[in-house]
């Protein structure tokens, strides 16, 4: 069958599956009832109440501006956990106003004080630990995409993006990374905890033309468990899921201003690099210094256009080192905010890792940044159309590769980067979508005779979803087909005309995400040459089947238990070698041998009542290699190889995690079992302890040792976090990261102080040691030093 005839038959399959599971969906037919998740009728709408000309709200935490008398509060309120459609132990009261250039939202959360927890206050961080109160933003009623804000009783601030990726419940493509510019105070009285949370239009992409729009909130009584909403209260619902969101009605005459934002920044850099022996040619002392500016335009309240010079690098932030046993690259994430802000639209079929575009490729090369010169972003929405591009070049890069024991010179020629995204509404929470990426690469200028590359993606992905499958229960479909270019020009020697199959990847996902039951089938396949040039792809040349069924009952009977999980999952990966060697396929016949098969049986979970969880896992992997490998990445590895040929195994895993509300919490594993030919034992392990709200202290241990018939070896990772936040606007974190595998010591300490939402100060301070037990020339230097540095680095942002 030609790729044409194989397209086709895709998508007649896809859009057949669709009519026979959702024949109502596609008619656009819905149920009312499932909106606000509460029965007896509609649920009324919170009317947002217009503030008088001369009506102000001093930010404050306490609501006693006459503005807030004005606004009626709505009350009716729901549990969800512990007992879904239960009333709440306490009452919550939440009121909104506006004015032409602010959306205000004022809450009244009754308690015991004394019994109130609020240990975060550094911006973003998890609030697992604490009493919380979130909501939602779903400013395009699209039941799909939006805007998530959580805080504390202490005013800690958090942020980020719905995307919309399978059904509209996630924070997918770096949406969690998202730093809105928003202001909120709070006060904890007599009575509770109130809060006067201040969000500026500007903030936000909205129709204009649309006087309503979604909202929900939830509340969190960290010290009962408890979990309370406004709207979409059942447990196979949420606040994630926008679909479910109330209606807030009232809104009219909201001012962007000229919707215009720069943002500019400046680092200064101290660099010092020992003159070691294999480093003379190295300057020790470096000064380097940049500045950046990024120019915003709200081309309509729904659309925003972007450019960026010279485009900042997230240089005071710090990758998590990873132990990494496999034979496979491990994804890092983004961190540099020109790439997060409305980087959920370039999100394609999440669930099923084709990624035809990852941002790391841009700027980044083996670690090195390369200097982007300029950058042009267009996000938003037009109509029914979600809207995302990106134009990027990068410039000629010389620089100096140090390592521990060799020094070289390195080239990066200059390129250029096209990323254009589309995703167009369907029904109620669905959408279908293209992307297009081109990496365009500038001749090496130590070899003018090899030809510039020019190298394409294109992709096409659908994401279904109904919550009104078999009445009220939820149903999630993704599908997509992705295609290269070939990697090797015609004009190259090793020139190969690859087929369509081998330059592509597709698949398709049908999950079942409910309440007592969940279940997902997904298939996919990657072509031998698909590597997206602008995307990650951590293995091809494969194709793959994976059923899963859990079952997550309840335990009203038993006071302390609060749910039992157990679960089931079966993959197999068969390689598309015909003559691929591995073992025969028990679903994918007719096809290459076995690569992987594994049944992966979460035997027993438990979730406690206090807070407390356990898991007990057992896997069983059947796993064919063609050729060997070496798993100890060590500076020098043992005899620890692993020959070519079929191996099975069986591993055990427990889990535990203990309540974050205790001054002392663990999360962590153990687990043993086969390793290839040998065994393997280790474990991971993160020990938090809050001596008070403003200080954390938290150690990271991963261990494994392995033993092989060959040798045997460890690979460790060991980690120790400070934190101190005297204030949500100021906070000092220290992370100090050592690996038996690369034996660097490294050690990271950063200050931020937000001055104003979007202006902020970042001093910075590292320093990297090799240790070095057996230095014969120096028995004293168990430690070398090979780096450190500081910065000092400010953003500012100025609205017009």
């Amino acid at each position: 069958m030609n790729p044409t005839a194989i397209r086709a038959a895709v998508s007649i399959a896809i859009f057949a599956l669709v009519a026979l599971l959702f024949p109502g969906a596609l008619l656009g037919q819905q149920t009312g009832e499932g909106q606000g998740g509460s029965s007896g009728g509609a649920p009324l709408p919170l009317i947002a109440n217009r503030m008088a000309e001369s009506a102000e709200i001093e930010l404050d935490g306490r609501l006693d501006d006459p503005a807030w008398t004005a606004a009626t509060p709505i009350t009716d309120f729901t549990q969800q956990e512990p007992v879904e459609g239960g009333e709440p132990t306490e009452r919550t009261e939440i009121r909104v106003t506006y004015d032409a250039d602010n959306l205000y939202i004022g809450a009244m959360l009754y308690d015991d004080p004394s019994g109130i927890l609020a240990f975060q206050r550094e911006r973003d961080a998890f609030l697992s630990t604490d009493d919380r109160f979130m909501w939602i933003l779903d400013t395009f009623r699209d039941g799909r995409t939006g805007y998530f804000f959580e805080i504390n009783a202490a005013g800690m601030m958090g942020d980020a993006v719905l995307t919309g990726g399978g059904g509209g419940g996630g924070f997918g493509g770096g949406g969690r990374a998202w730093d809105g510019i928003w202001e909120t105070r709070t006060a904890i009285l007599d009575n509770g905890w109130s809060a006067e949370i201040r969000i500026p239009f500007r903030t936000l992409n909205f129709n204009p033309n649309e006087s309503s729009w979604g909202i929900n909130f939830q509340r969190t009584i960290r010290r009962r468990n408890e979990e309370i909403l406004w709207r979409g209260w059942r447990r196979s619902e949420g606040l994630r899921s926008p679909v479910f969101a109330g209606e807030l009605t009232g809104l009219t005459g909201m001012s962007q201003g000229l919707g215009l934002e720069a943002v500019t920044s400046a680092i200064q850099n101290w660099r010092n690099q020992p003159n070691l022996e294999s480093t003379a040619a190295v300057d020790e002392n470096q000064f380097p210094s940049d500045v950046s500016l990024d120019v915003n335009y709200s081309v309509t309240s729904s659309l925003r256009a972007s450019v960026s010079l010279n485009t900042d690098f997230a240089e005071v932030e710090s990758d998590q080192r990873r132990v990494n046993l496999t034979r496979f690259p491990i994804r890092l994430p983004e961190q540099r905010d020109f790439f997060l802000e409305g980087s959920g639209v370039f999100s394609f079929a999440p669930r099923s890792g084709p990624t035809p575009f990852f941002s790391r490729q841009v700027g980044l090369n083996q670690g090195q940044q390369i200097p982007i010169t300029y950058g042009t972003r267009l996000t938003g929405q037009a109509g029914p159309f979600e809207l995302g591009f990106y134009q990027i070049g990068t410039g000629e890069h010389d620089y100096t590769r140090v390592d521990a024991d060799s020094i070289a010179s390195e080239v990066v020629p200059r390129e250029s980067f096209t990323v254009a995204r589309v995703r167009r509404k369907l029904f109620e929470q669905s959408a279908i979508g293209a992307i297009y990426t081109r990496r365009a690469t500038w001749a090496d200028p130590r070899d003018p005779s090899i030809d510039p590359i020019d190298q394409h993606t294109a992709g096409v992905d659908l994401d279904f979803s109904t919550r009104s499958f078999l009445g009220d229960k939820n149903l999630e479909m993704e599908a997509f087909v992705a295609w290269n270019s070939n990697p090797l020009p015609a004009s190259d020697a090793d020139h190969v005309d690859y087929s369509f199959q081998d330059l592509s990847s597709h698949g398709l996902r049908l999950s079942y995400p409910n309440d007592v039951w969940t279940a997902h089938i997904s298939y996919r396949q990657f072509g031998d040459e698909y590597d997206p040039a602008v995307g990650f792809v951590n293995r091809n040349n494969f194709r793959r089947i994976e059923p899963n069924m859990g079952w997550h009952p309840r335990t009203p009977g038993v006071s302390w238990l609060r749910k039992l999980d157990f679960s089931v999952q079966f993959r197999e990966l068969v390689s598309l070698d015909d003559d691929f060697p591995g073992a025969s396929a028990y679903l994918l016949t007719g096809l290459g041998g076995v690569e992987e098969r594994e049944w992966e049986f979460n035997l027993l979970g438990m979730d406690f009542e206090s807070g407390d969880n356990i898991d007990l896992a057992a896997t069983r992997t059947y796993e064919y290699l063609d050729f060997g490998f070496n798993p100890d990445r060590s500076v020098d590895p043992q005899p620890t190889f692993i020959d070519p040929g079929g191996y099975t195994t069986w591993n055990y895993r427990v889990n535990v995690r203990t309540a974050g509300r205790r001054r002392v919490s663990l999360f962590g594993n153990l687990f043993w079992g086969g390793f290839w030919d040998g065994d393997r034992v280790g474990g991971f392990g993160r020990i938090s302890f809050r001596p008070s709200p403003a200080v954390t202290l938290s150690t990271n241990v991963q261990y494994n040792d392995v033993t092989l018939p060959d040798g045997s070896f460890t690979a460790s990772l060991y980690e120790l976090e400070t934190d101190w936040t005297p204030s949500p606007w100021v906070a000092v974190t220290s992370q100090i990261q050592y690996d038996d595998q690369s034996e660097l010591v490294g050690l990271f300490a950063r200050l931020r102080w937000i001055v104003k939402p979007g202006n902020d100060v970042y001093l910075v301070f590292s320093q990297n040691w090799r240790y070095d037990p057996d230095d014969l020339l120096d028995p004293r230097r168990d430690f070398v030093m090979l780096s450190r540095g500081a910065s000092i680095k400010a953003n500012y942002t100025y609205r017009f």
